[in-house]
């Protein structure tokens, strides 16, 4: 897939770990692990404006396009 998740980095920079960040935005940690991995199909804006917010980041730091 040409879209890139890079959520994991963005969680190891704020030292947040899976469980505390689906906690604190309120998605499963199974669903957020889906997400994390890259495996998601989707993704909802406001689940992606969930995460911005509680990881203080922009859409760009998480999600990246590469032309494969």
């Amino acid at each position: 897939m040409a879209i890139i998740v890079n959520l994991d980095v963005m969680m190891a920079k704020r030292k947040i770990s899976l469980n505390e960040l689906s906690e604190k935005i309120d998605i499963t940690p199974a669903n957020l692990s889906i997400l994390k991995t890259g495996k998601a199909k989707a993704i909802r804006f406001s689940t992606l404006e969930a995460i911005c917010k509680e990881l203080n980041c922009q859409p760009g730091d998480i999600l990246e396009y590469r032309d494969e």
